[in-house]
């Protein structure tokens, strides 16, 4: 286990939500009641990431993670984006707004890196792919830890050869950007359970769980089934410090499906079903970041105008399950009905007087 991992009170950890639901506040209050909360670097400039970072050092003197987006190259059909980019201007139209540019960046990847580097965390993780080896030598040569997400054995293995101290397993059940390094078709992509003992078997790294997961009984589930913690995102999307917008929040205490999407950012993530991706899906490319910067425009529009059938919203499976109290309040509570749910699966497993 790791020393972060080791120094929680309880095995819940906060994920990044990149995209504005983390907040300062938000990664203090599940840091004060004994989980580790992250920072999403995703999509943010250094200048604000270094904010972000000061702000959670102010509000705690508990232990956070910042989680970076690994820049990727993939193949790009230039004619299938340009398509999909003209497809949109009718709902540009509607919601009084422009098709954004469909352009290639890399997050500013190597500042956040300097960044992190320069100002160590105790944490720095990530998603799309396996930082180079230089990279995470670099930050575990600074203090902090490095965790790599993975959605496969092989992901791990690699991961693992990478310098990897621990390996956030994401299954298919989880909201959001899928942390695959290929943005792969998702119909064989193993659910959580089934991810966790293959890692497992692969790599003896700790492992973090991820996907699917809302209440204590899940939490118990997977600490059962090696993790040594639970990671969530969508459990935390209606805590009272999350800047979850608030016809999200309203789609998330509903009962509506969830389903996976190229349509708002051109890689694979799951959301709950709107209109946007029932008119887009099908002929969504795969185009990353491309398509996030050309529908940008147009999800702040829709957000600006309260249409949640505008915008990604993203949401695992299990986000019925997502409660509406304060962060510190959903950490305890977690905890709570995880050791319950774990005493009463040691009882079910005990045989007749034993």
């Amino acid at each position: 286990m790791t020393a972060v991992l080791a120094s929680l009170r309880h095995p819940v950890v906060l994920a990044p939500l990149a995209g504005g639901a983390t907040t300062p506040s938000l990664v203090a209050a599940v840091g004060d009641a004994g989980g580790l909360g992250f920072i999403g670097a995703g999509y943010r400039t250094p200048d604000d990431l270094a904010a972000q970072i000061a702000a959670v050092r102010r509000l705690t003197p508990a232990p956070f993670g910042v989680n970076v987006f690994v820049p990727r190259r993939d193949p790009v059909d230039p004619a299938a984006l340009d398509a999909y980019v003209r497809s949109l201007r009718a709902d540009a139209d509607r919601l009084g707004t422009r098709v954004g540019e469909a352009r290639d960046e890399d997050d500013a990847w190597d500042a956040k890196i300097a960044l992190l580097t320069g100002d160590p965390v105790p944490v720095v993780s990530f998603t799309f792919a396996c930082p180079p080896a230089g990279v995470v030598a670099a930050l575990r040569a600074a203090g902090s830890e490095v965790w790599v997400t993975v959605t496969s054995a092989a992901e791990a293995r690699a991961a693992a050869a990478a310098g990897a101290q621990a390996l956030v397993c994401q299954g298919a059940e989880a909201g959001g950007h899928r942390g695959a390094w290929d943005d792969r078709d998702d119909a064989e992509s193993p659910g959580l359970l089934a991810l966790l003992r293959l890692v497992a078997a692969a790599t003896d790294l700790p492992l973090v769980a991820a996907g699917g997961i809302a209440a204590g009984a899940g939490a118990a589930a997977v600490v059962a089934a090696g993790a040594r913690a639970a990671q969530m995102g969508t459990a935390f999307l209606r805590a009272a410090e999350a800047g979850t917008h608030p016809a999200h929040r309203a789609a998330l205490a509903g009962e509506g499906r969830t389903g996976l999407t190229r349509a708002f950012t051109g890689r694979t993530a799951r959301g709950i079903v709107n209109r946007f991706m029932e008119e887009h899906d099908a002929d969504a490319v795969v185009a990353y970041p491309h398509v996030h910067h050309a529908t940008a425009p147009l999800r702040a529009a829709a957000r600006q105008a309260g249409d949640a059938g505008g915008f990604n919203l993203w949401a695992g499976q299990a986000h019925a399950l997502a409660r509406e109290a304060p962060a510190g309040e959903i950490v305890r509570a977690i905890a709570a009905e995880a050791a319950a749910a774990a005493r009463a699966a040691a009882d079910r497993l005990s045989p007749p007087g034993g």
